[in-house]
């Protein structure tokens, strides 16, 4: 084999080692961005979870403050003051409460903001662009 041969076949061993790493860090790479999108759907999952949770609370406890009121017209109607009076106050902190588990809730679902991996959608572009750089060179 002369020395024009030999250079040729270690630069052929050299871009078949190259491409080998090429394949096998773009590998390493789209796992570790599935990785990435998976533990950013987990916690925006949670997010919702919590926030869902908190408006189906508010719900229940609105369902609670209009059979209060119902008891309190009821109460109004049968008695003058005693017991319309406590039961108005019953409605009144449930209203209250109910409002409250509707701010936490629409809070928790407002910081998880779109149900979309955005940072991982972010990486890969940045990626997809040092990628067509290096490509580029």
């Amino acid at each position: 084999m002369n020395t024009a041969e030999q250079q040729s076949h270690a630069a052929e061993d050299s871009v078949g080692v190259l491409v080998t790493r090429a394949s096998q860090q773009i590998s390493d790479l789209v796992r570790e961005e599935m990785r990435l999108a998976r533990a950013e759907m987990t916690q925006k999952g949670k997010r919702y979870g919590k926030g869902g949770g908190l408006l189906g609370a508010a719900g229940l406890i609105a369902v609670l403050a209009l059979q209060a009121l119902t008891a309190t017209c009821i109460a109004a109607l049968a008695l003058v003051l005693p017991v319309w009076a406590s039961a108005l106050i019953v409605t009144v902190v449930l209203g209250v409460a109910a409002a409250l588990a509707t701010l936490a809730g629409r809070k928790q679902i407002d910081q998880a903001g779109p149900p979309t991996p955005e940072q991982t959608i972010d990486s890969v572009k940045a990626d997809l662009a040092k990628i067509k750089e290096k490509a580029h060179r």
